[in-house]
């Protein structure tokens, strides 16, 4: 269970009992959320611990989000003006300036960042003093990576930022899917799909002009780890390039020895 994985206090190392990453990811799609335009939710991870920042960073980079560290604060007020993040999930502790100061200096660029603080220390006056200065929310340390990203795709959604990937039509040149009524159109012509193309089109659309590795698809449309099964992948690839691209300019394409890319040939 994720929940049950948990970062260790500051001053020291990850636990090793396997990679927490493992775990998120098998929560599947229905939990994507991305900006209202579409695109990424970007976020920057500020945390003096190389270790702890990477390990949250490779979690939200697995939700499909743009992510930047930070190990210090006045790199993390230079990266902010220069990533222009929806979110910062900062740690209050820092070597240099600490949270609170960080939140004011990227607060004065950017009045509407989601600001999500982490803090090791549990006192009720240190977290009021970060919510009192503008922060969003807080995680207080040893947490767990479920609890970051819950709090996280709340605190965008409640600030308008963004949206669960179902709401919205994705778009990929003349493709088009409605998640909600389950339609898939090409040029305006209805695509009939089966329900595992239509989970695998709709992996491919969230991600388009990314490079997919069957491993990633498994795991994510099939929902278990990469074990040999690549021709299940290369297999319904086939199915959806006979659905989509027949009689047009191809979509889907490989990447020879990586995996797959939805894009259109233009691009």
């Amino acid at each position: 269970m994720v929940s049950d994985t948990r970062p260790a206090p500051s001053g020291s190392a990850p636990p090793s009992n396997g990679p927490p990453a493992a775990a998120v990811r098998r929560r599947g799609a229905a939990g994507d959320i991305r900006r209202a335009d579409g695109t990424a939710i970007r976020v920057l991870v500020v945390d003096d611990e190389p270790s702890l920042a990477e390990l949250l960073a490779s979690v939200l980079r697995y939700e499909g989000w743009e992510i930047q560290t930070a190990g210090d604060g006045s790199t993390a007020v230079r990266a902010a003006r220069e990533f222009r993040p929806d979110a910062v999930v900062l740690d209050i502790m820092l070597p240099d300036i600490d949270g609170l100061e960080v939140l004011r200096r990227v607060r004065a660029e950017l009045p509407h960042v989601c600001v999500l603080f982490l803090t090791a220390r549990d006192a009720v006056e240190d977290r009021v003093a970060g919510i009192t200065a503008g922060g969003d929310d807080y995680v207080t340390k040893p947490f767990s990576l479920e609890e970051v990203l819950a709090r996280l795709r709340g605190l965008l959604r409640r600030a308008g930022i963004a949206r669960s990937a179902s709401e919205t039509q994705l778009v990929v040149g003349d493709l088009a899917m409605d998640e909600d009524a389950r339609e898939v159109r090409r040029d305006g012509e209805l695509v009939e799909l089966t329900a595992t193309e239509f989970e695998l089109l709709r992996f491919l659309m969230r991600n388009p002009r990314r490079v997919l590795s069957k491993a990633q698809i498994l795991d994510r449309v099939w929902n278990y780890d990469f074990g040999g099964q690549a021709h299940v992948v290369e297999l319904y690839i086939s199915y959806l390039r006979k659905k989509i691209d027949a009689g047009r300019e191809p979509l889907i394409h490989t990447v020879r020895g990586v995996g797959y890319v939805l894009k259109p040939g233009s691009s």
